[in-house]
């Protein structure tokens, strides 16, 4: 490590770190950038615009299509014309502010270009996560938020994949348009016909109503009630964030456009908002990636990487340790991944060291340069990011600072150092869509979002060198001592000291005398501890193999014996064979754990957790 601490980072000019302390006399501090939030564009489909004139051949999106999967490409010129058309015929049925354009599918160019399109005829877009759709069995999400939105029009990329789901709607007087095949015995518009449509000056005239406060999408959150709530995303929300994150990176004119694989959910804030959006921005292409970090689908993901050279890359750590394995074992992959990357970002969970040690000994080896990690902070409510890491960092679980436009206020929490943070900006969402009770109780006595989680300085002393991550404060309980446990803080710890055997966890304990988990197995990752390649073993065989075991109570000892306190110490563990329920609530549709859901749902597994016998691992 020694050696690759020694390579320099690849040169790039991020924006300096020069910020505002305002520190209160009850101990409260507000953080703020110095430099001023740069103007910003009006709508979204105003970058769509710009590219097609100034780039009209340059390819936008692209996506593996038909049976020999081939990629089917799009330039800005060829979106712009589909948009209109589309747009027109959204305007011709009377489409605008009253009536949604609800999505239920996976990632597609049509997806793309139904955005662009809603947001031009200024109906507000509705992306809904395909698990309500295809995992669901009840699909009781799914019909809350169609009988919260009432769109007008329900759009899927294939009809007989999501049969179920819309023969559990009630679609009279709804327009539901299908791609690829219509759904059976269901009156359909195929997507041709939209795009087919004559366009008019009403496109234009459209467009030019769209103003700061039109709603361009409601993006949809679970919180501890497992029932979405509707976020408003407004025009000005989008538009402010996007440059913002253009401003923590400087980009030069004759920077090459930027090359994404992009396989992060569009009806999620961080890849329709963040990732897609920004790239948009940027008049950058977008492969449309169909692989994700899930053992028998990164394979397309790794296929795709031997075509497609990125200029920056984004994953989840489980996705990450995936790709090492890959980039390790892979020399001509590895050639291909690094040729043109500039930067690596993670999000959704910590970067354990290893995972950053092995990334950056492959990015010296294929490049000569340590390549920069980033991240930000916020949620589906701030559009998303408020804070970003804009510096290269060899620390990783770094939030950053405020970006430009952004004021962070930090509240005590009574334990030392650790505050509880708050939010106030453009980018912070007007509410949440016919929730106003709710929305009443999102904002402070100043009116800064009460967002719910906590942080800490890197160092008190140097406000710059930014924030770390320190839980969730709506989850933090007390155990039989009186000692608070920090539970995002500690799980997300859990996770790393345990890998890989732990995709992920919730953690027991309150009112009791240790802390628990019950943890989530990386099955895949499972296997390759116990050498089952074959898959011989049983879910509950592998969960019981000495290797597994082994590697997860090592690893969490040493993670308990570097702890300073009881409750930074987890003494038990249960692995679950049961992956987390959509139905029960368990994941929220950002695939995130529902950490009360889960305790209020498997409370049987938590007796049996403290009540020890078969299954429980005791740790040192």
């Amino acid at each position: 490590m020694d050696s690759i601490l020694q390579a320099p980072f690849k040169p790039i000019e991020f924006l300096s770190r020069d910020v505002k302390v305002e520190r209160r006399d009850d101990g409260t501090i507000v953080l703020q950038s110095n430099h001023r939030l740069k103007p910003y564009e009006k709508h979204v489909p105003a970058f769509l615009a710009r590219w097609a004139k100034e780039a009209p051949d340059r390819v936008w999106l692209a996506q593996r299509r038909g049976p020999d999967r081939e990629w089917l490409k799009l330039t800005y010129a060829e979106a712009k014309r589909q948009v209109d058309a589309v747009t027109q015929a959204l305007l011709d049925r009377g489409f605008g502010p009253d009536r949604p354009v609800m999505i239920l599918s996976s990632n597609s160019i049509e997806f793309a270009l139904l955005s662009m399109a809603a947001m031009q005829a200024r109906a507000p877009l509705a992306p809904v996560s395909p698990a309500y759709s295809v995992m669901s069995q009840d699909h009781a999400k799914l019909r809350y938020v169609f009988d919260l939105i009432k769109p007008g029009l329900v759009f899927v990329q294939n009809g007989e994949i999501y049969a179920k789901a819309l023969a559990a709607l009630d679609l009279e007087g709804v327009l539901l348009v299908h791609v690829d095949k219509p759904p059976p015995r269901m009156q359909s518009l195929p997507w041709s016909e939209l795009v087919a449509v004559k366009t008019t000056d009403a496109v234009a005239q459209s467009i030019a109503l769209i103003e700061p406060g039109t709603v361009g999408k409601f993006l949809f959150t679970s919180g501890s009630t497992g029932m979405p709530k509707a976020v408003i995303n407004t025009q000005e929300m989008m538009c402010a964030n996007l440059a913002m994150s253009q401003m923590a990176r400087t980009r030069k004119p004759e920077d090459p456009p930027g090359i994404m694989l992009d396989w992060l959910p569009w009806n999620h804030t961080m890849g329709g908002n963040a990732t897609f959006q920004g790239n948009l921005a940027d008049g950058g292409t977008t492969y449309i990636d169909d692989g994700k970090p899930l053992p028998g689908l990164f394979e397309e993901t790794l296929r795709n990487l031997r075509e497609i050279s990125p200029t920056t890359f984004a994953n989840v750590p489980a996705g990450y340790a995936m790709l090492a394995t890959a980039l390790e074992k892979d020399e001509a992959l590895a050639r291909s991944f690094f040729k043109n990357l500039n930067s690596l970002a993670y999000g959704g969970a910590t970067l354990p060291d290893d995972l950053y040690t092995r990334m950056e000994t492959l990015a010296v080896k294929h490049t000569g340069h340590r390549l920069p990690f980033v991240t930000g902070w916020g949620s589906t409510e701030t559009a998303p990011t408020a804070t970003t890491v804009h510096w290269a960092s060899e620390r990783v679980g770094l939030i950053g600072l405020p970006f430009p436009g952004v004021q962070l206020k930090m509240v005590p929490t009574g334990e030392e150092g650790r505050y509880e943070l708050r939010l106030k900006s453009v980018i912070v969402t007007p509410g949440y869509y016919k929730q106003p009770d709710l929305t009443a109780q999102m904002f402070d006595e100043e009116g800064f979002y009460k967002i719910g989680d906590a942080g800490r300085f890197v160092d008190p002393n140097d406000p710059s060198w930014g924030l770390i991550f320190d839980g969730r404060v709506v989850e933090d309980f007390k155990l039989m001592s009186g000692t608070f446990v920090l539970v995002g803080t500690l799980r997300i710890a859990a996770i790393a000291a345990a890998s890989p055997v732990l995709q992920d966890a919730v953690v027991c304990g309150e009112g009791r005398d240790q802390v628990g988990l019950l943890g989530f197995p990386n099955v895949a990752a499972c296997r390759q501890l116990a050498g089952d390649t074959e898959a011989d073993l049983t879910t509950a065989e592998l969960l019981a193999h000495p290797a597994v075991i082994g590697a997860l109570k090592n690893g969490l000892a040493r993670m308990n014996a570097e702890a300073k306190g009881s409750s930074m110490q987890v003494r038990r563990v249960l692995l679950m064979a049961e992956p987390p329920s959509i139905d029960g609530h368990e994941m929220t549709d950002k695939g995130y754990i529902n950490q009360r859901a889960t305790l209020e749902r498997r409370k049987v597994l938590v007796e049996k957790l403290y009540n020890g016998g078969e299954g429980v691992i005791e740790i040192a």
